[in-house]
């Protein structure tokens, strides 16, 4: 039972790994087009907004705290921050919100 756990999280591990290492070792001193650069850049973007735009539609208690934290989000984005800057940032902006309202 405990080698079968064992041989699960290695197993987890490697399946992980590849995915990440593959891309390194097969575009190793390859120069990728423009266009696909601007694509992978904002990919980081689109997934922020894939997992902060259903908990916007779908708030129960205040709907306007939802809207600020995107408006703040999407503003931080569209100036072009890092993503953590950008969560970091909209979670600053709600900690205020929830203090004063």
């Amino acid at each position: 039972m405990k080698s079968e756990i064992v041989w699960m999280i290695i197993g987890m591990g490697v399946v992980t790994f590849i995915p990440r290492m593959l891309p390194f070792v097969l575009f190793r001193g390859k120069e990728l087009p423009e266009f696909l650069q601007g694509v992978l850049r904002n990919v980081p973007y689109a997934t922020l907004g894939a997992l902060i735009f259903p908990g916007i539609l779908f708030i129960q208690e205040d709907i306007w705290y939802g809207v600020l934290g995107a408006v703040v989000a999407f503003g931080i984005a569209f100036l072009g921050a890092n993503v953590i800057v950008v969560v970091l940032g909209s979670i600053a902006v709600l900690s205020l919100y929830s203090l004063f309202f």
